[in-house]
């Protein structure tokens, strides 16, 4: 059975084959990702950002998707919104982007105040809660859990 230290090691160096010179960056986004926690990561454009995040979503066989902060978008833009199916004459909830095991919002100081409020709600409760426009229960109100 292999340690710690060497599934590390080869989660490192499997990274570094893509990205030449961020080992400290990379070591620190691998402990947020172990941890189960958050990372902000700001540098100049073109330095390989999004690079490490996809690279990290591969080595670990998990789902990578990203966000683009701009003015116009919108907090259900990221967590999703329920949607009238007139087939089934029911609400569906079309999921956003959040719902993903690695997730980057690139440019986050470009949103409004309202859509970074709810990325960072999801981030802390790692739930987002769905509100219905007419009732709590019958139109499929509830929570979902981000992966």
């Amino acid at each position: 059975m292999a340690t710690f230290n060497e599934v590390t090691g080869s989660v490192i160096a499997n990274i570094e084959k893509v990205i030449i010179g961020k080992r400290q960056q990379i070591m620190t986004v691998l402990s947020a990702v172990l941890s189960r926690g958050h990372v902000l990561l700001e540098d100049v454009p073109g330095v390989a950002k999004t690079m490490l995040a996809r690279s990290i979503a591969i080595t670990f066989g998990s789902n990578f998707k990203r966000i683009q902060c701009t003015p116009d978008l919108l907090p259900t833009d990221i967590t999703g919104v329920s949607v009238f199916n007139q087939k089934n004459a029911e609400f569906e909830f079309m999921q956003g982007p959040i719902f993903t095991n690695i997730l980057l919002a690139d440019e986050i100081n470009r949103a409004t105040p309202r859509t970074q409020s709810a990325l960072l709600e999801a981030m802390e409760e790692i739930r987002i809660l769905r509100r219905s426009l007419r009732c709590w229960t019958d139109c499929g109100a509830g929570t979902r859990f981000i992966p």
